[in-house]
């Protein structure tokens, strides 16, 4: 406990965590974490050296050198000490989940509510056991209101990120076919992601809903909210406008009032995502008007989703992350994009299936065969799956080298696969 105060002054004084000696700065806390192939403990004296001003570790035998606490465990202290950090601040605290889209429509939420607040958010995916305690504890005084980003692929994860990060209003962006082998169903699913309404509905928070995702309503009803703020229905909904250029466009209904709003994202399933935010912006006071405007200057960056002219193609580049939910949208949207250059996909596999990987490949491929003529794939899980052997690739690198001989021209090109998959990889060659 004594330690625990003590480095909880520290943060409340503005030091920084950090758990990579390799990113240290002056007034950070080193912390050195343990996993299967790494022990942070070898790199603690390194960060100090670097100007960490302390490390934490669970070695004992660093016990008792200079600037070094020691520890039971370095993670658990670490998630006790965010949970210290978040019984001080008196914020309000948005915590957001979901199959597909949530960092997106997280990025989405903060850029609206940094019109009217000095706003936080998880920082890129930092949405795990360690990534939320870092995320809480980068929370400064000076913050008005936070978004934490929350992900899991077993059940009770989210439950216990929430006993850390403590969300006072919540959203789940959806419910689909993500981390199958560690949910064991689509069920699996949504019972892991409603713990987020579990501890919202006990602790008297406010939930943001999809009125017209059915999934997300069968849930929602399970559990008495004080407060629960609809939308894409009668108050807020939005619809595509036909466009000839890549990016969205779209009307939005709110207020009584009808605006039309130019984005710089592709794919009409960012609509909910849209609405998801400007619905959390109005309940937080900001305008309409305001919210469209955050909206329309917001560019997708990290691989979500980013249109990239070369100088030679189009690329859709939407290869962050992959499950047969996005990626049977990812493909559907492709489709309706309309472009004076014939289509070519890459697909990479999409990791983290277990026993039904076989099955959504099969399906996915089969998808993308009926829509467009070219189709190459990366990946184990499409080697006995692909048509054309010559369009099949055990890795990004494989298909690198193949293009660097066969380049492609003139085409507008979709890449989409999980992030292990690399597909980004291909840019140069593209």
């Amino acid at each position: 406990m004594e330690t625990l105060i003590k480095v909880h002054n520290l943060i409340q004084q503005g030091y920084k965590p950090c758990i990579d000696s390799r990113e240290v700065e002056g007034n950070c806390i080193f912390f050195a974490l343990k996993g299967e192939n790494y022990n942070g403990n070898i790199f603690a004296e390194d960060a100090l050296s670097k100007g960490a001003s302390m490390a934490i570790c669970d070695d004992p035998t660093l016990r008792g050198k200079h600037n070094i606490e020691y520890v039971p465990n370095t993670l658990i202290f670490l998630q006790d000490l965010a949970k210290k950090h978040r019984k001080s601040l008196n914020i309000p605290v948005v915590g957001l989940t979901g199959s597909n889209g949530k960092t997106t429509t997280k990025e989405l939420i903060l850029r609206i509510l940094s019109v009217q607040f000095n706003a936080f958010a998880t920082k890129g995916n930092l949405n795990n056991h360690i990534g939320v305690p870092l995320s809480i504890l980068s929370i400064t005084p000076q913050h008005q209101i936070a978004i934490i980003e929350m992900g899991a692929n077993h059940i009770g994860e989210i439950e216990a990120l929430c006993s850390i990060a403590k969300p006072t209003h919540g959203l789940i962006t959806n419910i689909g076919k993500a981390h199958l082998e560690g949910f064991g169903s689509i069920e699996g699913v949504g019972k892991a992601k409603s713990e987020l309404y579990q501890f919202l509905a006990s602790n008297n928070g406010v939930v943001f809903v999809n009125e017209k995702n059915q999934i997300l309503n069968k849930l929602l009803v399970q559990y008495n909210f004080s407060s629960i703020i609809g939308y894409n229905n009668q108050t807020i909904n939005a619809q595509a406008i036909p466009s000839q250029g890549n990016f969205l466009n779209f009307e939005v209904v709110g207020n009584d009032k009808k605006l039309g709003l130019s984005t710089q994202m592709v794919g009409e399933y960012n609509i909910e995502n849209i609405i998801a935010a400007i619905s959390v912006g109005q309940y937080f006071g900001i305008s309409i008007e305001s919210c469209l405007h955050a909206i329309e200057n917001y560019t997708p960056q990290n691989s979500r989703s980013q249109i990239i002219e070369t100088e030679h193609n189009t690329i859709v580049l939407d290869a962050y992350n992959a499950n047969p939910s996005s990626m049977e949208v990812a493909l559907l949207n492709f489709h309706s994009i309309k472009h004076k250059n014939a289509k070519t996909v890459i697909l990479g596999e999409m990791l983290e299936l277990g026993e039904y990987a076989r099955a959504e490949h099969e399906r996915a491929y089969q998808l993308a065969k009926e829509l467009f003529e070219t189709v190459y794939t990366v990946g184990e899980n499409y080697r006995n799956i692909t048509s054309n052997p010559k369009h099949w690739f055990v890795k990004a690198n494989d298909l690198k080298s193949h293009l660097k001989k066969e380049p492609i021209n003139n085409q507008i090109i979709l890449l989409k696969g999980s992030r292990g998959v690399k597909l980004e990889e291909l840019l140069d060659v593209l």
